[in-house]
């Protein structure tokens, strides 16, 4: 069935060539890539002009598409895969050709559809409608199961788009630079009660598609950061990029420097070439031999929501003996990683025991590590709480609430001052709003991005496309976009930008172990806000919009949904800004405003006021304990 159905793009005459191709590649990689087909051009974000086409929508598309596939950017982009381990832009080579070709071919009164990295073809629509529906891996819920996946994915039936792999809207690791940035700040403030946090330690694994931001998120942030990894390539990935400052495979040089840069507060980027567990369960030996804890904060960003594919490597075994084993006894693999991730947890517990900081970032660690039995349970807990939060319930969700999210844009002239022109006018509209007056918690937010944008600058960021990130809430986003919008009618900027956003956001995810893990009144496994945002945005504007099943967490755990709106300078551009975003934020802040959330009630009220079109049906804001306890008795 795999081979049928991956021949049916292909005429008659040529299909029996390809068949014996294919089932050889089915056979070593257990899916269908189609390798013949991959490209022997550049692949890279090329000027917006370039790219043949009838409307600049889809050259916009276009665009996005090649920087996802870039490989200074993606991860493996042999397999079309741009990060986290499988996150995929298309299933096979075929289906980019068909979809550039298509893309070449569309007008404004036609739509492109996409059926897990499929497409459909170019169905008749109209100007105001997304030029593009995308939907990854809508498995019916009782088959989606990995094992499911598994067996659906060698078929080429379904796909895991991860996040903005499959919406096309991925930059490279800059998003997750800034995402983890404002984290490891807001940790230092919760955990630290610290503004500044030279000479504190921050403890994590994994240099590769996301999680190769942390190294130069630590130093931006003020910090010592020690990564681990196991891959020599991803090491000398960020290493070349000047991300990552040192490198070494020597555990007492590490931990040699963790003490001069901790003592002398030097901000510093270490990557260790080695296993996580192994440098875990050294800091635990030199807090029981010398009485001294040498790490404040810790996390993990390994891709945990694939452990047994190659997303988690045991520390029982060497990299390469732990690729071996996985190809060849993928059961004895995963029973090792099982074990591994039970001492990691364990190093992690006596550390936290005297006073270490540490959080769950989202990449399904904690949920994977609760399955394999290690000891991270807490007690009177309900389904989404574990010993340590996650990185949402503790740190970023209070931000969500206030319609904070990491909204990005693309310059798609290619050219570096365009994307100058853009971080000046963002800074400004940030600023003005501050003088304009915003409650103290926006105020902290502001000032952080404000910041950011600076450090962004002066820290090379772009990798790939000339793109950039911030955090802003609803009247920021929509504040920048109309000012970008303006500038490129009045050729301040040369070409049109692409507006997008991670769906790790305030509306985009519902994931009740990530972006809804502060949800609370039972709702955290309902997926009716991330649906809802994507016909929403769709309805309200966007260029094009997508859903997904699967994410940051892994497959079958949450739905997410995501963006891409292409401005131009004209007048109708600047009214769909206006309209899709106010939704794409809204409607999450709305939702956990419902759920009991102060901070969200805060917002919505503040909107309410300023909005006199605004109408919602506002939960009380104090449920009298007193009445509950009473009734529960």
């Amino acid at each position: 069935m795999a081979l049928r159905n991956a021949l049916r793009y292909f005429p008659p005459e040529i299909q029996k060539k390809l068949a014996l191709e294919f089932a050889e590649e089915l056979r070593l990689y257990g899916h269908i890539y189609m390798y013949r087909f991959c490209p022997d051009i550049e692949m890279r974000a090329y000027p917006i002009g370039e790219y043949p086409c009838k409307t600049k929508s889809a050259a916009a598309i276009m665009l996005m598409i090649m920087n996802n596939l870039d490989p200074s950017v993606a991860q493996f982009p042999q397999e079309l895969v741009t990060y986290g381990g499988n996150g995929q832009v298309f299933s096979n080579w075929a289906q980019f050709w068909l979809v550039m070709h298509y893309l070449s071919e569309m007008t404004e009164e036609q739509t492109l559809v996409m059926y897990s990295g499929h497409p459909l073809g170019l169905f008749p629509s109209h100007q105001r409608a997304p030029r593009l529906i995308i939907t990854n891996g809508m498995v019916i819920p009782n088959y989606s199961s990995r094992d499911e996946y598994e067996k659906m994915f060698a078929l080429g039936v379904t796909m895991y788009g991860q996040m903005t792999a499959g919406s096309y809207c991925y930059i490279g690791p800059q998003g997750i630079v800034h995402g983890t940035v404002l984290t490891v700040l807001n940790a230092g403030r919760r955990y630290l009660r610290a503004e500044e946090l030279a000479g504190k330690v921050f403890v994590t694994s994994g240099l590769g598609g996301m999680s190769g931001a942390q190294a130069k998120a630590a130093v931006i942030a003020g910090c010592v950061g020690i990564i681990a990894e196991v891959d020599e390539a991803a090491l000398l990935k960020r290493h070349k990029q000047g991300w990552l400052m040192e490198i070494s495979n020597n555990l007492d040089h590490c931990i040699a420097r963790l003490r001069e840069a901790r003592k002398n507060k030097i901000a510093l980027s270490l990557g260790y070439h080695g296993n996580v567990v192994d440098l875990w369960e050294r800091l635990v030996y030199e807090l029981e031999t010398t009485g001294e804890l040498l790490v404040d904060l810790g996390s993990d960003q390994t891709s945990c929501h694939n452990p047994f594919n190659g997303g988690y490597y045991p520390v029982q075994l060497g990299f390469e003996e732990g690729k071996l084993l996985l190809s060849s006894n993928p059961g004895k693999f995963r029973t090792l990683v099982q074990e591994s991730l039970k001492r990691h947890v364990a190093a992690i517990n006596k550390l936290a025991d005297k006073g270490m900081f540490f959080w769950d970032y989202g990449n399904a660690f904690l949920l994977e590590a609760q399955r394999a039995g290690a000891d991270v349970a807490k007690k009177g807990a309900n389904k989404t709480e574990f010993r340590y939060p996650s990185y949402v319930q503790h740190i970023m969700g209070d931000i969500f609430s206030l319609g904070f999210g990491p909204f990005r844009w693309v310059c798609t002239s290619g050219d570096p001052q365009d994307l100058a022109t853009t971080d000046s006018i963002a800074m400004s509209v940030l600023e003005d709003s501050i003088r304009q007056g915003v409650s103290t918690s926006v105020k902290q937010q502001y000032h952080d991005n404000i910041r950011w944008i600076r450090e962004a600058g002066r820290h090379s960021l772009v990798v790939g496309s000339q793109a950039r990130i911030l955090y802003s809430d609803q009247k920021g986003r929509v504040s920048i976009a109309v000012a970008i919008n303006r500038a490129i009618s009045e050729g301040k900027i040369k070409a049109p930008v692409v507006l997008s956003r991670d769906h790790h956001d305030v509306s985009g995810t519902d994931s009740p172990f990530r972006e809804t893990s502060n949800i609370y009144d039972g709702s955290a496994f309902c997926a009716d806000m991330a649906v809802q945002n994507f016909v929403g945005d769709a309805f309200r504007g966007a260029t094009w919009v997508a859903l997904h099943n699967g994410g940051g967490v892994g497959w079958g755990e949450v739905i997410n949904g995501g963006f891409g709106l292409v401005l131009d300078g004209s007048k109708e551009a600047e009214e769909r800004a206006k309209m899709m975003l106010s939704w794409d934020v809204s409607n999450g802040v709305a939702r956990r405003c419902w759920s009991g959330n102060a901070f969200a009630y805060e917002t919505i009220c503040q909107a309410m006021k300023e909005n006199g079109k605004l109408r919602v049906t506002l939960p009380h804001k104090v449920v009298d304990e007193n009445i509950l306890e009473q009734a529960v008795q």
